[in-house]
């Protein structure tokens, strides 16, 4: 019983690690990155699509992102998507393609790019500690409920509480990475 809550924990901690990862792919470093456009969510046919159904992103150079739509029809949505979205992109549209040019970063968008990153990391931590607290919750109510010794539970909290700290220190060197990431020049 304590296995299948610390396996949980450990599992619902990897995905809130999962959407930090991928929260932060989203955010501009001045290179370009698929990961930039492909969860854009493009209306078509009615229906809030994301990019990456729609279309292929590949980088012909360091810092131009280029979307080849799978039907041309979808060309003028991913268009207007873009300039709706909060990248602050203009898209180059030759028919065919879109062409996404990404200007290089000044000083004082690199920190505030650095501010949302903190905000995105404290908020996987609040995510891994809210696991972390409903799991102990779970392990308190089988003790009440004597399914568990005591000894059991003070053993299973230290265990959670060391996969909580291992998921918070990845949480931090993630953090570091795409901080370090955002302010090269």
């Amino acid at each position: 019983m304590i296995k299948e809550t610390l396996k949980e924990a450990e599992t619902r901690m990897k995905g809130a690690i999962q959407t930090l990862e991928d929260d932060l792919g989203a955010i501009r470093t001045g290179r370009a990155s698929p990961a930039l456009v492909e969860r854009l969510q493009v209306e078509y046919y009615g229906a809030p699509t994301p990019l990456i159904q729609l279309a292929t992103t590949s980088v012909p150079e360091p810092r131009i992102l280029m979307i080849r739509p799978f039907d041309s029809t979808g060309l003028k949505a991913i268009e207007r998507a873009i300039l709706a979205s909060d990248l602050g992109l203009t898209p180059n549209n030759d028919g065919k393609v879109i062409r996404l040019t990404i200007p290089p970063l000044t000083e004082e968008r690199r920190r505030d790019l650095v501010k949302i990153v903190h905000a995105r990391l404290e908020d996987c931590r609040v995510a891994v500690r809210n696991v972390r607290r409903d799991l102990i919750k779970d392990l308190r109510e089988f003790e009440k409920e004597k399914m568990i010794s005591e000894d059991d539970l003070k053993k299973a909290e230290e265990e959670l509480q060391k996969l909580t700290d291992k998921f918070i220190q990845e949480t931090d060197f993630i953090g570091q990475r795409k901080e370090r990431e955002i302010m090269e020049v």
